[in-house]
This record gives C-alpha cells, structure tokens and sequence, in this order.
C-alpha cells in the first residue's frame, strides 16, 4: 500500500507538542490552523483519558426533526441572567477548601458582588454577578474544570 503524500499526513511532533502544552498550561484543549489544515488536540474529564485529535472536515447542513417546545431544555448560556466563564480554568465556589461558598441557591446579590473564584494559569480571578437579583442556579461543581463561555450561575 503506498503513502499519501506527506501534506496530508497529520505530523505527530506538532501533537506531541500540543500535547505537552495542555499538561503544562493546565488547559483542556488547543488548536490550530495552518495551510488549511485544523489540528485540535483535547482531554475530555469524561468522555476520553487520552488526547482527542479531530481533522478539520467540511460540515454538512443537518435538519433536526421538529422538537416540541415544551418538552425541550432550556439553554442555560441563552438566560439573560445567565452569568458565562470569561475564560477556561477550574471553578471554585469558595475562596479556599471548606470555606462558606460565595454564593448559595436563593441568595439575594448586588451587581459586581463576587459569585465563585475560577483559577487560570495559577492566578485566581474573582467573576462578579453582571446583574442584581437572586441566585437561581448553580451550574458548576466546585473545583470542576470551565470552558469559555460556559454558564456557570442564573441571577434572576
């Protein structure tokens, strides 16, 4: 069986490297892009123990059958109360081990009152309610991994 040509080879120094740059940096995924090709090395908490490598492949239009909107979820990241990871790190909900957490379900808080602690690249960076109200949710668990723009907490 001959080789394809090496251009469409994906190079397994360029994900070895990805790879090392995940555990260093602490991150959860990376990818990038060159000469039209996409290499996007992840580690998934549940889905997989070792690196995941995807291709960039074009994307076909797929028809979902109709929902009933009733039964369907609701997006937690399309509530306007929602309040969304500004970056990928680990979440905390206390500002150390065995502390009171910030928040509770219930709670009444002001605009810019600090919600949880998500910790990136060793530094912890306080995220703020975007709005006053009550503590409606909690969508993460403490010292649970977050991605960007992931929902975390609903203030109605």
């Amino acid at each position: 069986m001959a080789k394809p040509p090496k251009s469409s080879l994906v190079d397994h120094d360029v994900i070895l490297e990805l790879s090392k740059l995940l555990n260093e940096t602490g991150l959860t995924e990376i990818e990038i892009e060159q000469d039209g090709q996409r290499i996007r090395v992840a580690r998934g908490a549940v889905a997989a123990a070792a690196p995941v490598i995807a291709a960039a492949a074009p994307r076909a239009a797929v028809s979902a059958p109709p929902a009933d909107v009733a039964s369907a979820p609701v997006d937690p990241a399309k509530h306007p109360g929602a309040v969304l990871s500004p970056m990928v790190g680990t979440a905390y909900a206390a500002p150390e081990p065995g502390a009171k957490p910030f928040v509770e379900v219930g709670q009444t808080v002001k605009a810019g009152e600090t919600l949880l602690i998500i910790e990136a690249m060793k530094t912890m960076n306080q995220i703020p309610a975007t709005r006053a109200g009550t503590v409606t949710k909690i969508l993460f668990d403490d010292g649970q991994p977050v991605e960007f723009g992931e929902p975390l907490v609903i203030v109605e």
